[in-house]
């Protein structure tokens, strides 16, 4: 089985936060769950995570993204070695013999799915093996050294390494993979004879030597890769080469976005065709956007389905569902659970919220439409509001096929608006509207004559 042990379990401390590091985001999502997906595109079957400082707020989020990860705690203490060794040891009792055995950081969000594929495959003909790259700026990286034969013979943390091993530029990337069995069998004879005095995961690689096997290297196209972060000044450089890497996706797979730098795609998201993204879009989490849609201003899209030819104008949407042919906004907003069919129209300032509006329907302006079921065909004038909430509990209005209902009426639900009904304009609705029927609340105008120059005197 293929396996992975993410690391997860420092504190983080530059990066002056009172949650964990890994927790930080980047395009939406955490830096751990960036690489718990990137894992699980790799075809890694089972991924264990080592937590410590935070853990609660680890598990929490994780538990978001995939319920069958499993958790080791890393124990603290004065007498604890620490280290990247004793944090792999955590996990020894979940690794068997015949499995393949990545090791990841999780802090590094930038990592490619097909990279950490092909990597782990390179363990086919090798009991262990380490991704690298080549850096000119390698300050702070442990140094890769080979043997006659290629292979890596060790790596040498920068405090340890000497003036010569430090002019090496192919670096260690911190990801390593293992036969199951090689790993079990040498973990254990990791030593903390180093300045530190921590247990190195990457002593492993001269123990395999001392034993006589070979360790491979794959060497990463990109060195951005292989990039973690520590500050908040990586977690941004991290969020812009990941936003450009996504954006630049989408241009070559027929999506236009007018400016790359100011346009947030998150890694999940899928786009149509001729999709045209104006600055200042967020398109983040499980979302997907269909063709020919364009969508400008200040919009955010979370975790929602958009149809085809939508037009969507600051407007923002969150686990939703619209519709082909609708147009939206400006300053509207869909909240969870809202479903907006075909053709219908959202105009400024209109809130929905655990709702569906028909086809054809339309809100032009001002208006609240909360636990809402609108037929087809429907008119919801200005400054209509479904009154659904009493104190206590939630409750829902009905409004039938081709009803109009007129500027600034109230529906106090729970109330049904029947077909072709009609709802007069001021009218504060308690009861139920048979269809056809006109619908009228209001008391009787009274105009007291001069009553303002008696009050004035």
């Amino acid at each position: 089985m293929k396996k992975a042990i993410l690391l997860a379990a420092g504190e983080g401390t530059r990066m002056k936060s009172k949650s964990p590091k890994v927790l930080h985001k980047v395009l939406g999502t955490s830096m751990l769950g960036n690489v718990i997906k990137v894992l699980k595109k790799s075809d890694i079957e089972e991924i264990i995570v080592i937590v410590g400082h935070g853990k609660e707020m680890v598990i929490e989020e994780l538990k978001k993204i995939d319920n069958n990860i499993k958790f080791k705690e890393q124990p603290m203490g004065d007498d604890i070695p620490y280290g990247t060794g004793f944090a792999v040891l955590q996990a020894i009792d979940e690794i068997e013999d015949d499995d393949k055995v990545i090791i990841v950081y999780g802090d590094t969000p930038l990592l490619r799915g097909t990279t950490l594929k092909e990597f782990m495959n390179s363990l086919d003909d090798y009991n262990a093996s380490v991704l690298t790259a080549i850096i000119e700026e390698n300050t702070g990286y442990g140094r890769i050294i080979l043997n006659d034969d290629g292979f890596v013979d060790r790596i040498v943390e920068e405090k340890d390494a000497d003036d010569q091993e430090r002019q090496i530029k192919e670096i260690n990337s911190g990801v390593y993979a293992f036969s199951g069995k090689s790993l079990r069998e040498n973990l254990q004879y990791l030593d903390t004879n180093n300045s530190q005095g921590e247990l190195y995961i990457t002593d492993m690689v001269k123990l395999l030597n001392q034993k006589g096997e070979r360790v491979s290297r794959y060497l990463v196209d990109d060195d951005r890769e292989i990039l973690g972060v520590n500050s908040r000044r990586q977690l941004l450089e991290s969020e812009r080469i990941l936003r450009d890497r996504v954006n630049s996706g989408w241009l070559e797979r027929g999506v236009t976005i007018i400016d790359i730098d100011s346009t947030i795609i998150g890694p999940d998201v899928e786009i149509g065709m001729d999709t045209v993204i104006y600055p200042g879009a967020r398109i983040l989490g499980d979302t997907v956007i269909g063709e020919d849609n364009i969508i400008e201003g200040d919009t955010s899209i979370v975790d929602s389905t958009i149809g085809n030819n939508c037009h969507i104008k600051s407007t923002y949407i969150t686990e939703s569902k619209v519709g082909n042919n609708v147009t939206i906004g400006p300053f509207a907003q869909l909240r969870p659970n809202t479903v907006i069919d075909d053709n219908a129209h959202i105009g400024n300032f209109v809130e929905l919220k655990k709702s569906y509006l028909g086809k054809g329907s339309k809100a032009g302006h001002l208006a609240y439409i909360g636990d809402a079921e609108v037929g087809p065909s429907v008119n919801i004038g200005c400054g209509v509001i479904t009154v659904n909430y009493d104190g206590k509990n939630k409750h829902k209005t009905k409004i039938g096929e081709g009803a109009f209902i007129g500027s600034n009426s109230n529906l106090v639900a729970p109330v049904e608006i029947g077909d072709k009904a009609f709802v007069a304009a001021g009218s504060t609705i308690t009861k139920d509207v048979d269809e056809y029927d006109l619908a009228i609340e209001r008391t009787k105008q009274a105009n007291i004559k001069d009553w303002v120059k008696r009050k004035d005197k």
